[in-house]
C-alpha cells in the first residue's frame, strides 16, 4: 500500500528542480584545501627585514628574488646558491628566458636580513651587473618602527 501526498496518482511529474547542495559541497572543500596549501607555497626563507616605511608592493612571477639569511648565505628563491659563479648562471637563464618569451627584463628584489651582512649583497649585485640586469630593488618590512 502506497501513499502519495499532494496530488492524484496518475500525477507522474519530474522533479526540474537543480540541486546545488553538492556543487556547494565540493566548494567549500576545495576552499580549505586551498587555505590550507597557499601558506606553503609563500617563501619559506626565514629572514629577519629591515622596517622601512614605505608602500608594499606585489611581486610579479617573473621576478628574481634573492634572499640573504642573518650569516649572510645567498638564496636563489628557495635554493641555496654555493658561489658567485653559479649565481650568475641562474640569472643567465632567467634573462634568457625573458628574452625568448618577448617579456621585459626581470627585476631582482634582495631581501637581506636586517642584521646581515653586506660583502655578500655586495657581490651579488656585482654578479647582477655583469649579467646585465639593471633593475634592482632591495625589499624592506613596510610596518613603521
Amino acid at each position: 500500500m502506497g501513499m502519495q501526498i499532494g496530488g492524484s496518482q496518475d500525477d507522474e511529474s519530474l522533479n526540474s528542480t537543480i540541486n546545488t547542495t553538492p556543487l556547494v559541497d565540493v566548494m567549500l572543500v576545495l576552499l580549505i584545501i586551498f587555505l590550507i596549501t597557499i601558506p606553503v607555497v609563500t617563501t619559506s626563507v626565514k629572514v629577519k627585514l629591515p622596517l622601512e616605511p614605505n608602500a608594499p608592493q606585489e611581486a610579479k612571477p617573473e621576478n628574481i628574488i634573492l634572499s640573504f639569511n642573518q650569516k649572510g648565505e645567498l638564496f636563489f628563491y628557495d635554493s641555496p646558491i654555493k658561489n658567485s659563479e653559479d649565481l650568475k648562471d641562474k640569472l643567465r637563464r632567467a634573462r634568457d628566458a625573458a628574452k625568448r618569451a618577448d617579456k621585459p627584463q626581470p627585476e631582482v628584489h634582495i631581501r637581506g636580513d636586517a642584521n646581515s651582512v653586506y660583502e655578500p649583497m655586495g657581490r651579488a649585485i656585482l654578479a647582477i651587473q655583469e649579467i646585465g640586469l639593471t633593475k634592482v630593488s632591495f625589499v624592506t618590512d613596510p610596518t613603521t618602527p
